[in-house]
């Protein structure tokens, strides 16, 4: 049966690249379930493929023969040839052969040049090494040292969106200041057919697990004190950084850039309404997307997490926002006793600086080891925001602020290492 069902997701995948190439989008999302249509239906598809793609990878040239993804999953991915890059176009079907996912992620590039005091550090995963970069600085040491944890997606050790890389220039500036670094590519990225394949992945599979053996690496670096080891997420990986500071106490700190505090569906439903409106949805398509949205909501509520689960939301099995549901990333880091850096873009249109950055203002109020920052003008990476209010902006390279990185670098040294 899983052969028969990623034969029929092999076929699938051979008639969207097919229609995609006629330009008939309504033909390439024929076949989507109900979740995935909500989501990205033809008019979508028609603006990522005609505009988003070319754009950012240049003009399509060819595709190979879609090719079944391991371990037995009903999953398929196509490698597509751009003239800039290459992406791999992911799709997941269900028993029916009906489309439950898809993804245009990045093939993971051919080994780089490395900047000056880096050197490549793999990481141990259950589904094999993961490529680092750890960063020294210049001198003897002993060093502090920050782990950078990427946002959601399949992101590499730069956490590379558009033309910019501002986990690159993270590294780069706490080098400058006396800060050694270790940054890495996910597994979402580097096993992206392995995590496709797992009906029941989780949020601790995508990040945590990861984030938690990479601090034992770099505590382990010569020239590194271990007791000054911090954790810096950005975006999903600051909303996880609570919990990995909670399974890992010996932490000097955390440093939050861009991180929720609200449920994720919440931060998502703020999106389509706000977002999907600037981008020219129309009222139905944004009532749809918020339907599907509310749905989800409610079927969560309903689950008992002890049971396996056999659906999708998004294109992700629904067992990841399972793994989410009862966790309140607001109320870990209450109970957390280190320090802890937030950070916000005044001008982010993913993470809201009221909704958000508000809330933990006001829940972490006078306590005297939690720091705040706003930097007005900044969009979600931290990077002069555009004019468009949309993922369109991050197309124009750009640079994480110098006050950004200064203030960092300010607040780890000023901290001391833990007993």
């Amino acid at each position: 049966m899983a052969h028969a069902a990623n034969d029929s997701c092999e076929a699938r995948s051979t008639e969207i690249i097919d229609a995609l190439r006629k330009g008939d989008f309504a033909l390439a999302t024929a076949h989507f379930d109900a979740p995935v249509k909500a989501a990205v239906d033809a008019q979508r598809l028609g603006q990522i493929w005609q505009h988003t793609l070319p754009m950012k990878f240049g003009a399509f040239d060819r595709a190979d023969a879609p090719k079944a993804g391991e371990q037995g999953g009903a999953v398929a991915e196509t490698t597509l040839h751009f003239a800039r890059s290459d992406l791999a176009m992911r799709v997941a079907c269900d028993a029916e052969g009906e489309v439950a996912g898809l993804r245009f992620v990045p093939v993971p590039a051919a080994t780089g040049p490395l900047g000056p005091g880096e050197r490549r550090l793999d990481l141990a995963s259950p589904l094999g090494p993961l490529p680092g970069i750890f960063t020294t600085p210049t001198g003897h040491g002993p060093f502090p040292v920050v782990v950078l944890i990427a946002g959601s997606g399949p992101h590499d050790g730069d956490e590379t969106i558009g033309p910019s890389k501002p986990f690159r220039d993270i590294a780069q500036g706490l080098a400058a200041e006396g800060i050694a670094s270790l940054r890495y590519d996910k597994r979402t990225l580097t096993y992206a057919a392995q995590v496709a394949a797992n009906s029941h992945v989780t949020i601790d599979d995508e990040v945590t697990n990861d984030a938690l053996a990479a601090i034992k690496v770099a505590g382990a670096q010569p020239g590194v004190d271990p007791r000054w080891v911090f954790v810096l997420g950005h975006s999903l990986g600051a909303y996880m950084a609570p919990r990995i500071g909670q399974r890992d106490e010996a932490l000097a700190g955390l440093i939050l850039l861009a991180a929720p505090a609200r449920p994720l569906l919440d931060v998502q439903a703020q999106q389509v309404r706000e977002v999907g409106k600037r981008q020219g949805l129309s009222d139905e398509q944004i009532a749809s997307r918020l339907h599907v949205i509310e749905a989800e909501r409610q079927w969560l509520a309903s689950q008992d997490a002890s049971k396996p689960t056999t659906g999708s939301f998004g294109g992700v099995p629904q067992s990841y926002e399972l793994s989410l549901r009862d966790y309140d990333v607001v109320a870990v880091a209450k109970n957390l006793d280190m320090p802890m850096l937030i950070l916000q873009g005044g001008s982010d249109f993913q993470v809201s600086p009221r909704a958000d950055f508000d809330r933990w203002q006001s829940a972490l109020a006078g306590r005297p080891r939690v720091t705040f920052h706003r930097y007005d003008g900044l969009n979600h990476l931290f990077m002069p925001a555009g004019g468009s209010g949309t993922p369109a902006d991050y197309q124009a390279p750009g640079h994480v602020d110098a006050a950004v990185v200064r203030d960092i670098s300010r607040w780890v040294k000023e901290l001391p290492a833990r007993g």
